[in-house]
C-alpha cells in the first residue's frame, strides 16, 4: 500500500524547503515520490523548481482553490489517479493558510484502497511561531492533528527560544515528535501513524485569505526587485515573483516571508505561465501589484 504525506504550516515556515529534503531523501533511497502541490495563485512556480530531481509526470499543481475545502474533491482525485509505482510514495504540499485539521479529516474519506490512511507533517518556524498577532490561532491549528512537526529557521534563535518553542508544541499536540529537518529519515517516516490528538474548535473563514497575481515585465536589476517587496504593504504576508533580471537569458525567483525577509535565488527552468508577480494577504490586488510595479520602475528609470 502506499503512503500518504501532507505538509502543512504557516506561509514562509519552510514547507518547501522540506518537502525538496524529502524528494532527495526518498529519490536517494529508491522510492519513487508523487508530488502535488496547492498554492492560492500559480501553483506551477513550484512545481517546476522539483523537475531537476523528479520526472515532470510524477508532478502536479492544484492551484486557486483550497484543498482544506472547495479544492478537497479535486485534490482527492489527483491521489486516486496517481499511477501506481514500486515503492510509491505521495507527498503534498498545502498551502500557507490550509485548515490542517479538516484537510485531515477530509482527505481520508474517498480514497482508493491501495494507500494507508494520510499522516501529516506540520513545520513550525521557531524564530517567528507565535508571532503572527490576528493569526496565532490559525499556526497553532496547523500542528494540531500532525504526527510529525519539523522546527526549522533554528539558525536564528537561542537555545531558550527553541526550548520554549518546543515546549508550547508539546503541550499543543502531545502525540507529534518533534524533530530538525537533519534528524529525518526513510525508516522514521514509514513508521509515522495517523495522529491521535483532538484539535481545538477553529473557524474555518480565518483560513480564507485575498490572493492575487499579474505579469512582470523584466526588471533592469535586483535592486528593484527589492523596491517591490518592500513598496507592497505588511498586511500581504507572502509575495514570490520570476522574471528576467536585465540581459539574463536565465529566470531570476524571489519571495518576501511574513518577517519581511527578502531572499533571491536562480529559477530551474522557464515558467510555464510567464513572469509573475504574486501575493497573498489582505489587501493583494492587481491594481496595487501594478501600482508597485510601475512605480518601481519609474524610479529606477528616473
Amino acid at each position: 500500500m502506499e503512503a500518504i504525506i501532507t505538509i502543512v504550516g504557516f506561509l514562509g515556515a519552510g514547507k518547501t524547503t522540506l518537502l525538496r529534503h524529502l524528494i532527495k531523501t526518498y529519490v536517494a533511497n529508491d522510492w519513487q515520490p508523487f508530488i502535488i502541490l496547492n498554492d492560492y495563485e500559480n501553483a506551477n512556480l513550484d512545481a517546476i523548481q522539483f523537475t531537476d530531481t523528479v520526472n515532470p509526470k510524477w508532478i502536479k499543481a492544484l492551484t486557486g482553490s483550497c484543498i482544506c475545502c472547495s479544492g478537497i474533491d479535486e485534490l482527492r482525485n489527483y491521489v486516486n489517479r496517481v499511477p501506481e509505482r514500486p515503492h510509491g510514495i505521495t507527498l503534498i504540499e498545502a498551502n500557507g493558510t490550509s485548515d490542517a485539521c479538516s484537510l485531515m479529516e477530509f482527505l481520508g474519506v474517498g480514497l482508493n484502497d491501495r494507500f494507508l490512511p494520510p499522516i501529516q507533517i506540520s513545520v513550525v518556524d521557531v524564530k517567528n511561531w507565535q508571532k503572527r498577532e490576528e493569526h496565532n490561532t490559525l499556526e497553532i491549528h496547523q500542528i494540531q492533528v500532525s504526527s510529525l512537526i519539523i522546527l526549522t529557521h533554528l539558525e536564528k534563535v537561542t537555545a531558550t527560544r527553541k526550548e520554549l518553542v518546543c515546549k508550547e508544541v508539546k503541550e499543543l499536540n502531545p502525540f507529534a515528535q518533534i524533530l530538525t529537518m537533519d534528524d529525518l529519515t526513510v525508516s522514521l517516516l514509514s513508521n509515522l501513524v495517523p495522529s491521535k490528538n483532538k484539535a481545538q474548535e477553529f473557524h474555518h473563514e480565518q483560513t480564507h485569505w485575498a490572493s492575487c497575481s499579474c505579469d512582470l515585465p523584466n526588471l533592469p536589476n535586483t535592486d528593484c526587485i527589492y523596491t517591490i517587496c518592500n513598496a507592497l504593504p505588511k498586511s500581504i504576508l507572502r509575495v514570490k515573483g520570476c522574471t528576467h533580471i536585465g540581459n539574463e537569458e536565465t529566470y531570476t525567483y524571489f519571495e518576501r516571508t511574513p518577517d519581511g525577509e527578502i531572499s533571491i535565488r536562480p529559477f530551474n527552468g522557464i515558467p510555464i505561465t510567464g513572469s509573475k508577480l504574486l501575493t497573498i494577504g489582505p489587501n493583494s490586488e492587481i491594481s496595487l501589484l501594478k501600482k508597485v510595479i510601475s512605480e518601481s520602475l519609474a524610479d529606477i528609470n528616473y
